[in-house]
C-alpha cells in the first residue's frame, strides 16, 4: 500500500504521526499546498521515530483544487490510496484525481449540499454525498473503492451503527450521532477564549446549513438550524452538555446500509459558539462567494468565510493552550436482541493532555485521525473490501472496533471504546 495522503494541516498531520508507529504500509506521501506544511510533518516524524521510519514518508506539493494534479502526484509516486485530508470543499477534485490515477479514495467529509435545500430534502438540491455516489458505477468499472465519510463523525459513528445493528438489537428505533466536549482554549495570560478546535470553514457549513434528519416513513428532511436543543450527558466526566441538530453525513450515510425507523445528528456548540455563527451568518461572513475588497496592492476577490478563518487561530496550534476531553458517539435506542427494550451509548472519549503528551496534535483533530488510519490498515489486509462508493457501515464493523480497542503489544492501536447500556 503506498498512500497519498493530500493536507498536512492539523488532521493530515495527526494522520501522519499516527501512522508513523504502524507498519501495514510501504510509503506514504505527505502533501500539501503549501510544501513547507509538508516537510515541517515528515521532519516530526524523523525526529521522533527516527530515519528508518521516516524513509516511508515523502513530503510534496499538491493542489488540491486541480484534479490533473491531484492525478499527477498520485501516479508520481505509484500511489494505492488517496487520503483526502483536507476542507470538503475539495472532495470533487480530489475524488475525481484519484479515481484518474487508478488509486483507492478515502475522505472523512462529504461533497456538499448545493444548493442548502429546503423540504422535502430528497426532491430538491442536492445532498451530501450525492455527487459521489452519482458516481459509483464509474467506481465499480474501474474496479476500485471510494471510502467516504471515515472520519470520527462521520466515520466511526458510522462504525457503531454497524456493529449495533450486527450485535446489539434486533430493531433499532433512532440513531442518534451526538456530540459533546468540555474543552476549554486559554490564551499564555491564563484567560479564556474563543478559538473552536476544528475547522471553522468547515463548522459554519454544517451549522447553518438546514439541518437533515431521517426518518423511514418521510425519507430525508430539514429542520432550522440550531433545533430541537436537548441536554445530552457525556462520559468519562463530560457531564451534561446542550446538542442541537446539525447538517451531518451520517444522517445521509446510515439509512442507507443500516435499517433504523429514525437518523440525526446533534452537535454541544454552547450558547456562546451559537451566537457567534449566527452573527456570522447575519454580518454575510459565511459566505463563500468571492467579494471585491480593498487590500495594500489594490482591488482583491476574497470569501467572507475565508477571511473568518483566516482571522483565527489554527485549530491544529491550540494544543497547549486547549485542557479537557471530546467525546463521539452514537445513542441508539429500540428493542435489544433478547427483545426487551434497550438504549445505549457507544462511544470514544479523547484527552487533550494525553494527546500532545503523545503526539504533539489536540485531541480533536487526533481523533478524527485515528480512524482513517485504522481503516487503510483494514484495507491493506483485504479485511475491508469492496469497489464502488461505500460508507463505513458498508463494511464489518467488529473487525474496526477489535482492531481499535487491542493492545498496542498485540497489534491493535489500544484505544478503548465504550458502551453504556442507559437503561440498566
Amino acid at each position: 500500500m503506498r498512500i497519498l495522503l493530500v493536507g498536512a494541516g492539523g488532521v493530515g498531520d495527526a494522520i501522519a504521526k499516527i501512522a508513523a508507529r504502524r507498519s501495514f504500509y510501504d510509503h506514504l506521501v505527505v502533501t500539501d499546498y503549501d510544501l513547507a506544511r509538508a516537510e515541517r510533518t515528515v521532519a516530526w516524524v524523523e525526529a521522533k521515530h527516527g530515519s528508518e521510519v521516516a524513509a516511508r514518508f515523502t513530503p510534496d506539493r499538491i493542489d488540491a483544487s486541480n484534479p490533473d494534479d491531484v492525478a499527477e502526484v498520485a501516479r508520481r509516486h505509484g500511489a494505492t490510496h488517496v487520503m483526502n485530508a483536507v476542507e470538503p470543499k475539495f472532495v470533487p477534485t480530489i475524488f475525481a484525481g484519484a479515481l484518474a490515477a487508478g488509486a483507492d479514495y478515502l475522505d472523512m467529509a462529504m461533497s456538499l449540499s448545493e444548493p442548502h435545500p429546503t423540504n422535502p430534502y430528497s426532491e430538491t438540491g442536492v445532498k451530501l454525498g450525492d455527487d459521489q455516489f452519482a458516481q459509483a458505477p464509474d467506481w465499480e468499472k474501474a474496479g476500485r473503492l471510494a471510502l467516504v465519510g471515515m472520519g470520527v463523525e462521520p466515520g466511526l459513528s458510522d462504525v457503531f451503527a454497524r456493529y449495533a445493528a450486527d450485535h446489539l438489537f434486533s430493531e433499532i428505533d433512532e440513531l442518534g450521532t451526538r456530540d459533546g466536549a468540555n474543552l476549554v482554549v486559554r490564551d499564555s495570560d491564563g484567560n479564556e477564549i474563543f478559538a473552536p478546535s476544528f475547522s471553522i470553514w468547515t463548522t459554519i457549513e454544517e451549522c447553518l446549513n438546514p439541518p437533515v434528519i431521517w426518518e423511514k416513513d418521510t425519507g430525508w428532511f430539514t429542520t432550522p438550524p440550531f433545533s430541537e436543543p436537548e441536554v445530552f450527558t457525556f462520559p468519562e466526566g463530560i457531564g451534561d452538555v446542550e446538542c442541537v441538530n446539525v447538517e451531518h453525513e451520517e444522517v445521509l450515510l446510515m439509512p442507507r446500509w443500516v435499517d433504523a425507523k429514525r437518523v440525526t445528528f446533534k452537535y454541544g456548540l454552547g450558547e456562546e459558539f451559537i451566537g457567534i455563527l449566527k452573527t456570522l451568518h447575519q454580518l454575510g461572513l459565511d459566505k463563500t462567494q468571492p467579494v471585491r475588497v480593498r487590500s495594500a496592492n489594490g482591488p482583491v476577490e476574497v470569501a467572507p468565510r475565508d477571511v473568518v478563518a483566516a482571522g483565527l487561530p489554527d485549530p491544529a496550534t491550540l494544543g497547549p493552550f486547549m485542557t479537557g476531553k471530546t467525546c463521539a458517539g452514537l445513542w441508539v435506542t429500540g428493542t435489544g436482541t433478547d427483545g426487551q427494550p434497550r438504549e445505549v451509548y457507544l462511544y470514544h472519549v479523547s484527552d487533550n493532555e494525553w494527546t500532545m503528551a503523545e503526539y504533539e496534535a489536540q485531541c480533536v483533530v487526533w481523533q478524527t485521525a485515528l480512524n482513517p488510519v485504522i481503516a487503510l490498515e483494514l484495507l491493506s489486509t483485504g479485511t475491508w473490501a469492496g469497489t464502488g462508493v461505500l460508507g463505513p457501515e458498508a463494511f464489518d464493523a467488529k473487525a474496526f472496533l477489535d482492531l481499535m480497542a487491542a493492545p498496542v503489544d498485540a497489534g491493535g492501536y489500544g484505544q478503548a471504546w465504550g458502551l453504556e447500556d442507559r437503561l440498566a
